[in-house]
Order: structure tokens, then C-alpha cells, then sequence
């Protein structure tokens, strides 16, 4: 190991890579034999990066620019031979604002209301004092909790293990998922996309659900089985979806989603790129520190696990 650490960023370099790569005392470096630690700028997707990682045998660091990695886990990528880290939690907060806000329009019935051209009759729920579901403990779950605090809601966090969860009632693993189901007034969808977890919501959890409850989804569409939560709402066994991320995605036109009334599909923009910019940002420099001195990084991803 060299001195200075070399980094290179690919296939682009944002303009501010050069100075925080400089400030954290390592030299940035053409992507190439001497790279130890790769900063990846790739669009959604992983295109491109197999080859840059062949191209770099000496890479031990490879920082992914998004939260979720399942496009770099179905390609194979993410391995134990070198240490993985994603931007998992620094966005957590701006997709929990969009959480926030899918969940009061599908209670107040909003993508309706937003489609009528009569006054109607009155309908709409309160969020306050509703049972809610998470499913994920991440950090996007975490603030999403925090933001609930002031709705008097009584939570409860589904994950991998029963360890205590701020904000929560009470946490539950898998196993009883579909008790937790029949109980919720509002089920959101907060967990990574893995193998374990892909269709995690398919017909069997949209028939456990409490009769006209609202599923709300800012994680990845995978999670949910889209024909089976099409055929639940028309039916109005859910009684409205609100989803920020769809299978397939992009949402092609004409699907039944975009015109179903108590759907609401925005188009995966609980995180814009003028949000996701500066917290990006932040990670990187904060990684970059770690890196040269030897430290832990954040975001780091289990390859276990998928997150």
C-alpha cells in the first residue's frame, strides 16, 4: 500500500471529486493497475463496471453510488474479496419525507380526488393513531419512524431479527409477518431487494392485509408482486397503494396502475438528483477519510446478506 492511496472515479468524475480525494490525503489516479479504491458514478444500473474492475486487479474499495445494490448483486459483482460500500442511510431522509407524503394521499385518497371533475362525497382517514407496518429496519425505516412521531401511530418494525427499533412498538421477524398484516391500518414497504425478499408481498400477504388497508412501497418494486396488487385493489381488498418504485420499472403506459383510482405511482422520485447529490457527496468524503486512515467505512454491504 502506498502513502497516499490512489483512487480513481468512474466512467465519470464529478467536479468535486478531484478536491475531496486531494483534502482526504489520497491522489486520484486514472482507473487503472495502481487503483486501490474505485468510486463509481455509473447511472442506475451497473453497466460498465465488471470491466473497470477487471481493468483494476488491486481495487480493495469499491464505493456504489445508490442505496440499493441488487442490480450489482444480480450481476454478480459483489464479492468478499473486496470491501463494498453503498450510499444505504444517506438518503434515508428525503425518501422518508416521500414515504410521509404517499401515506397521507393514499389515507386522504388524493390520486381520486386529484382525477375527479365532480365535488363527490366525503371520504378519507386520519393517519393519526393508526397502526402501522414496516417491513425493514434501515435508515430509510428509522426516519420514516421518526417522522410518524407526532401521528401518536403505533408501530411495528418487521426485520431479520427482534433487536429493539426506535419508534417502534414492537419488532418481529418474517415469521409473523402475516399476523402483523391482518393488524395494520398502513403496510410500508422499507427493505432492500434481495433474493429472500423479492415478491416478499404477493398474493398470500395481500390476502392476509386488513380489508381495505393502504400499501405503500419507496423501496423496489420487486418487493411486490404487481399483477396480484393490481388484482387486490381492484377488488379493494388494499384499499389503496401508493408507490414510488414499480415492477417492471419504468411503468410502461396504459399499465392498469396508472389509471386504477386509489393507485398513486410517482415515478421513483422520493430521491431526486438535486437531493441525492449533496448526501452523496457526503458519504464520499466521509469514506474517503475512513479509507486512508484505516478506519471503517460507512454504508459498508454484507454480501451475504445483499445489503
Amino acid at each position: 500500500m502506498s502513502a497516499r492511496p490512489a483512487i480513481s472515479a468512474a466512467p465519470s468524475t464529478p467536479a468535486w471529486v478531484p478536491g475531496a480525494v486531494e483534502a482526504s490525503g489520497a491522489r486520484l489516479v486514472p482507473l487503472g493497475a495502481e487503483t486501490e479504491g474505485l468510486l463509481w458514478f455509473g447511472p442506475l444500473g451497473v453497466d460498465g463496471l465488471g470491466p473497470a474492475l477487471a481493468s483494476a486487479p488491486r481495487v480493495r474499495w469499491v464505493q456504489l453510488p445508490s442505496a440499493g445494490v441488487d442490480a450489482a448483486l444480480d450481476a454478480g459483482l459483489i464479492d468478499s474479496d473486496r470491501t463494498w460500500t453503498s450510499a444505504k442511510g444517506a438518503f434515508a431522509e428525503p425518501v422518508a419525507e416521500h414515504a410521509l407524503a404517499l401515506t397521507l394521499a393514499a389515507l386522504r385518497q388524493l390520486p381520486a380526488r386529484a382525477r375527479t371533475r365532480t365535488w363527490g362525497t366525503e371520504a378519507g382517514r386520519s393517519l393519526y393513531d393508526a397502526r402501522v407496518l414496516v417491513l425493514g429496519a434501515g435508515g430509510i425505516a428509522r426516519s420514516f419512524l421518526e417522522l410518524l412521531a407526532p401521528f401518536r401511530t403505533r408501530n411495528v418494525v418487521v426485520r431479520r431479527r427482534t433487536a429493539p427499533v426506535p419508534g417502534a412498538e414492537r419488532v418481529v421477524t418474517g415469521a409473523d409477518l402475516h399476523a402483523e398484516l391482518a393488524e395494520a391500518d398502513v403496510v410500508v414497504l422499507a427493505a432492500a431487494l434481495t433474493e429472500q425478499t423479492r415478491a416478499l408481498v404477493g398474493p398470500q400477504e395481500l390476502a392476509a392485509m386488513r380489508p381495505g388497508a393502504t400499501l405503500v412501497n419507496i423501496a423496489r418494486g420487486g418487493l411486490v408482486d404487481t399483477d396480484a396488487l393490481v388484482a387486490a385493489l381492484r377488488s379493494g381488498q388494499v384499499g389503496a397503494a401508493a408507490l414510488d418504485v414499480t415492477d417492471p420499472e419504468p411503468l410502461p403506459d396504459g399499465h392498469p396502475l396508472w389509471e386504477l383510482p386509489n393507485a398513486l405511482v410517482t415515478p421513483h422520485t422520493a430521491d431526486t438528483p438535486e437531493m441525492v447529490e449533496p448526501l452523496l457527496r457526503r458519504r464520499v468524503v466521509e469514506n474517503l477519510g475512513r479509507f486512508v486512515a484505516g478506519d471503517t467505512l460507512e454504508g459498508v454491504v454484507d454480501p451475504t446478506t445483499g445489503y
